[in-house]
């Protein structure tokens, strides 16, 4: 593995702004069309309160067990609305027992994330161009891969004032004898393991840097030759990465040992995570600068886009297998994945990585993170039309989760038949009980059945297992396509990374490195 050189920054930066030619290429200001609104995030939220009639909010309850307003912890009071609707039921109360039915199924349950939940994609929003940047040679581990930056650029000719460039890093492997499995992981993008300069060239470099120098300051050509063995800038020496806190190595070593590529994807490159970058980023570039709608999406549906669009570059590249595509992501990002395939049924498989409330975990479930947390704290991850359930006192009276018309075992259930695997961790090692673990696998165990109404296999072995019995740590409940396995850490996805890895490979009918894993 190379890792990057290590560069004196503040002398580079030196170096370029006094250089003759460091602004040599300039370029014409756009015409502005647009003048985005400036919000603070609580005039954003106030804002959709007033369009929504909201005067006051329920505040969310504390993560914190020993706060006045502490979360409910106590199973017995868990579970206040237990009429949790059924996925296999129509709105007109048919039960859904074809796969032909299933799809106006679907839609009425896409129709009441897009209403209420999530919000609405624009049919205006504008077409993505992708751009392939600097390609290298890296290596992953001890595999040598091939790392490039792609910039997917909306069409802003609307709105010249809100420029959004959605960044991701695709990696493959080298030596790869035809396109491979490729998972993208929501996350910061930037090159893995860049390759460095030779020993000959850093010697070069070093030797332009220290010229330059002179030119500036003549007096440093005693400094120099007082330190002659003195470098500017070296290679790295070659080190072990972190390893996971499983004792594995990390997420992408595992991909690329298997024979897998992965796309780094930003999110924020997206829209941004935040109230006050909603009239920014791909929402406020396609409402040109102005505030939501109460029907608009929100960050998590914005991201879920983000990602159906990285697909679509993906699709043009050749090294990409383009039917074994999966989408992974933690936490807010692991919400962002469940609802990114859900939509979009060209994703093979899913890692949801503690998603909690908003994910898989169920919304009218009272345990740890409330209705109440997503519709004030974190309401721009939302549609404007979900702070209508954390609402106290408005014009349409006082709402709750119970009035909400889905629940996220509908949306697991969306992305039958495919690839799902739900994980988590223990509170133990960090993935809090505010995410509800236990709520999440009552979500996924009332999703199971759409799967073999689909042709495929729901979760399995079940073993007795049900919504109130949970499945032990680390017990692995993967020999359908729908999957479930709590592991022994924290608030992470890499435990269970491997079986992951091996449990696609099956389904995908190829050769896994990590068979039979325990």
């Amino acid at each position: 593995m190379l890792n990057r050189g290590r560069v004196l920054a503040p002398l580079l930066f030196l170096l370029v702004t006094t250089s003759p030619s460091a602004f040599g290429q300039t370029t014409s200001p756009k015409t502005s069309t647009c003048k985005p609104a400036s919000f603070t995030t609580e005039e954003d939220q106030k804002n959709m309160m007033q369009q929504l009639g909201i005067r006051d909010l329920r505040p969310g309850p504390s993560g914190d067990e020993h706060a006045p307003n502490h979360a409910n912890y106590d199973e017995s009071k868990a579970n206040p609305f237990p009429n949790i609707p059924d996925a296999l039921t129509m709105i007109n109360g048919q039960k859904v027992t074809t796969p032909e039915t299933w799809q106006k199924r679907r839609a009425e349950i896409l129709e009441g994330f897009d209403c209420c939940v999530y919000g609405r994609v624009p049919k205006n929003v504008p077409k993505v161009t992708w751009t392939v940047g600097p390609i290298d040679h890296e290596f992953i581990g001890f595999a040598p891969v091939i790392a490039k930056e792609v910039i997917g650029h909306p069409d802003d000719s609307g709105c010249t004032d809100i420029d959004v460039n959605i960044r991701m890093i695709v990696v493959t492997p080298a030596n790869a004898k035809g396109p491979v499995p490729l998972l993208i992981m929501f996350g910061p993008a930037a090159f893995p393991s860049p390759n460095q300069p030779s020993e000959e060239e850093f010697a070069r470099i070093n030797r332009a840097m220290k010229e330059l120098l002179l030119e500036k300051d003549p007096s440093l050509k005693q400094v120099f030759e007082q330190h002659p063995a003195f470098q500017l800038s070296s290679r790295t020496p070659f080190q072990l990465p972190p390893r996971n806190e499983d004792g594995d190595p990390p997420n992408t070593w595992e991909l690329v040992a298997d024979g897998w590529g992965f796309a780094l994807l930003d999110p924020t490159t997206v829209q941004a995570d935040n109230g006050a970058g909603l009239t920014r980023g791909i929402i406020g570039l396609t409402n040109h600068g102005q505030p939501r709608k109460p029907e608009d999406w929100g960050a998590l549906r914005a991201w879920a886009w983000g990602a159906s669009r990285a697909f679509d570059y993906l699709e043009t590249d050749s090294a990409v297998n383009a039917k074994q595509v999966g989408i992974d992501g933690v936490s807010r990002y692991g919400k962002a994945a469940l609802i990114t395939m859900a939509y979009d049924p060209r994703f093979a498989a899913v890692l949801v990585g503690s998603s909690g409330k908003g994910g898989a975990t169920l919304l009218r479930r009272n345990f740890g993170e409330a209705v109440e947390s997503l519709a004030g704290f974190s309401y721009y991850w939302m549609a404007g039309n979900f702070m209508k359930y954390g609402a106290s006192d408005s014009t349409l009276g006082s709402k709750n989760g119970s009035d909400i018309p889905v629940d996220s075992n509908e949306l697991i259930a969306l992305t039958a038949p495919h690839l799902t695997f739900i994980s988590y961790g223990v509170p133990e090692k960090g993935d809090a009980k505010w995410l509800d673990q236990k709520g999440s696998f009552m979500a996924t165990v009332l999703a199971s059945p759409v799967w073999p109404l689909l042709g495929s296999k729901g979760l399995t072995p079940m073993n007795g297992y049900t919504p109130e019995n949970m499945p032990p740590v680390n017990t692995n409940i993967l020999d359908g396509q729908l999957g479930w396995r709590q592991h022994d850490g924290g608030h992470t996805d890499a435990p269970n990374m491997k079986y992951f890895i091996e449990w696609a490979d099956k389904f995908f009918g190829r050769p896994s490195v990590y068979h039979n894993i325990q």
